[in-house]
């Protein structure tokens, strides 16, 4: 397969090129690194790269962000932080990626614990999260020939507690090379609408 990782340089972008590339070709996609360059956020952008990507058999989503802060002090521009670049750099890559993927290709997005697990401080990335979700099952069920989608949910890395730890007490970390065990099986499984929890 011929699979496209935007993001790939991330903490999980990382653990998902190991745990394909031995047996698939694998470009790998960032703002400012990879092979292919794109700012996800901008359709054109976005267009451009897969332009210049070829036909693909699988497309990954690993990179977006979104605003973390008290909801008595969040502007609304804070607020789209996570619309404009997590949800949407997805949905632009769905929106225009369907005509690049060969048939039977898959879309695998991603998500989080917290779309099911509010945190302090995590509305907009809660909405955010779920949003995906919800794009993705709706876009299961139109994608045309037999193209898949799904989404990986993963917990809190266990290479992240440094930073991200005092936000999920109580929690055990996941590994990132067990979060790419979901992604392996959204690009070489069968199924499509699914929400693949890793937490």
């Amino acid at each position: 397969m011929r699979i496209l990782i935007v993001g790939a340089t991330g903490t999980i972008g990382r653990a998902v090129t190991a745990a394909l590339a031995g047996r698939h070709e694998v470009l790998r996609a960032g703002r400012r690194s990879g092979e292919l360059t794109v700012d996800a956020t901008d359709p054109a952008s976005v267009q451009a790269m897969f332009e210049k990507a070829g036909p693909l058999d699988a497309v990954i989503m690993t990179a977006g962000g979104a605003h973390v802060g008290p909801l008595g002090e969040m502007t609304a521009e804070q607020f789209r932080v996570g619309l404009n670049d997590k949800l949407m750099g997805q949905v632009n890559m769905v929106l225009a990626g369907q005509r690049y993927l060969r048939d039977g290709g898959s879309f695998t997005l991603t998500s989080g614990v917290i779309s099911e697990h509010p945190i302090k401080h995590g509305v907009s990335l809660m909405a955010t999260n779920r949003a995906i979700e919800g794009f993705a099952q709706a876009a299961a069920c139109e994608l045309p020939r037999g193209l898949r989608i799904n989404v990986v949910s993963p917990g809190v890395l266990t290479e992240s507690m440094e930073v991200y730890g005092p936000y999920f007490p109580g929690t055990e970390p996941v590994p990132a090379a067990r979060v790419a065990l979901r992604y392996e099986l959204s690009v070489e499984g069968v199924e499509t609408g699914k929400i693949y929890k890793i937490w």
